[in-house]
């Protein structure tokens, strides 16, 4: 016997060994029996799935970056894509190891039972999840208001929503929490808000200039839509000063916008204002002493 024939018989001697393993019998249910080669197939057609599916994940969402889909329904589609490529594998590997579907009912069932009395919390987020992503009362990238706090959603995940505050800190919100409470969406339809600004001027001063200039700062500004059109109101005479309301449409993101758009106005108005000498009022009290107390008094001591 020559070496090459040696060789050959190792290997198949090695291969009725492995295949020997492969056949060992680890459960047997009836006619059935599961063995060592049949785990090992559906593990590693498991393992195999999961890394197709996201590479297909990858390539399909890549893509579709691409359009004018938005990221809302990009993440909507990728956790359908996920979830059935991932129920397709699961389903393979049942099929390997010869158990059929049939045989989960009563398991699952119970299962089912199990879980809603133990993660209630957990089903209700998900659930609630894929409602803010089929519903889209709030998308990612709107600017919400909930509660005391204001930011963007960045992310809507399987359990929580992911909103990055006006001061820069991320807040997770549980989904079921915004479809629960009140939220405030600021860009749900459009980027239109009506915002005001308010000005007191000193008493004595022209009232119809100070409205004409005013109406003047606030149209001369390039964020103030054009209609509806931006209106100044003389609000009130106010304790200290004649009080006037400028109300504008813009077309903002966020607080930050509002509030840049409303002090460029202010300085707008300002300006004018020390133009034409009209003078923005300040709190003040006018005193009046009764000088026949202070005769009397002085009266009494000569």
């Amino acid at each position: 016997m020559d070496a090459a024939e040696t060789v050959m018989s190792d290997i198949s001697a090695w291969m009725n060994d492995a295949a020997g393993v492969l056949n060992v019998t680890i459960i047997t249910t009836g006619d059935a029996r599961l063995t060592v080669g049949q785990l090992l197939l559906a593990v590693l057609a498991v393992v195999v799935g999961f890394a197709v599916s996201r590479l297909v994940e990858r390539v399909v969402i890549h893509r579709l970056h691409r359009t004018s889909m938005g990221p809302d329904a990009v993440q909507l589609v990728r956790r359908v894509l996920f979830y059935g490529l991932m129920a397709i594998v699961v389903v393979t590997a049942l099929g390997i190891l010869g158990i059929p579907l049939t045989a989960f009912a009563f398991v699952s069932g119970a299962i089912a039972i199990g879980v809603g009395f133990g993660a209630q919390n957990i089903i209700n987020n998900f659930i609630s999840g894929w409602i803010l992503m089929g519903e889209r009362p709030i998308r990612i990238g709107d600017f919400i208001e909930l509660g005391d706090a204001r930011g963007r959603v960045e992310a809507i995940n399987n359990r929580s929503t992911r909103i990055r505050r006006v001061d820069g800190v991320h807040m997770l919100v549980p989904n079921s929490t915004l479809l629960e409470s009140t939220v405030i969406n600021w860009t749900l339809v459009d980027r239109d808000i009506r915002t005001a600004v308010r000005v007191g001027v000193a008493y004595g001063s022209p009232v119809k200039q100070v409205h004409a200039l005013m109406l003047e700062a606030i149209t001369g500004h390039p964020s103030v839509l054009k209609e509806p059109k931006p209106v100044v109101y003389f609000e009130d005479f106010g304790d200290n000063a004649l009080i006037f309301d400028g109300f504008l449409w813009v077309k903002a993101d966020t607080e930050r916008d509002l509030r840049g758009i409303r002090s460029d106005i202010r300085f707008a108005i300002e300006a004018a204002f020390a133009e034409h000498g009209i003078v923005v009022a300040f709190p003040q009290r006018d005193v009046h002493v009764d000088g026949r107390l202070v005769l009397e008094k002085s009266r009494g001591s000569d």
